[in-house]
């Protein structure tokens, strides 16, 4: 499986982004997705994740209500909707996949800048 993220960039606190994985490869072992971040001296932290068999979601706190995690499966692709940005929101964030058996998988990560 191949993750390819999209959609990184900066904008200005309050400002809105959305990212885009898109997975290739066998991509029917997929059965959960997640977007990880990771800030410059901090530990990778899980942002939020959805199952692919069905709409179950979670979040972490510092982004419920403000970000909204979803996928296209006829597109084999998922998506992060940021809004209301915050410069603690500045991080790397990567896609990630868990196929059935466990394995992981992890794309590249696209840098998202807030300004203050």
């Amino acid at each position: 499986v191949q993750l390819v993220e999209s959609g990184g960039g900066l904008v200005q606190a309050g400002g809105s982004l959305r990212l885009s994985c898109a997975a290739s490869g066998s991509t029917f072992s997929i059965n959960a997705m997640a977007w990880y971040r990771q800030a410059p001296g901090k530990q990778r932290e899980l942002v939020a994740a959805i199952a692919i068999g069905g709409n179950s979601t979670n979040y972490v706190d510092s982004v419920k209500g403000r970000f909204t995690i979803s996928r296209d499966n006829a597109k084999n692709t998922m998506y992060l909707q940021m809004n209301s940005l915050k410069p603690e929101d500045t991080a790397v964030y990567v896609c990630n996949a868990r196929g059935v058996l466990g394995t992981r998988y992890w794309g590249q990560g696209t840098q998202v800048t807030v300004s203050s």
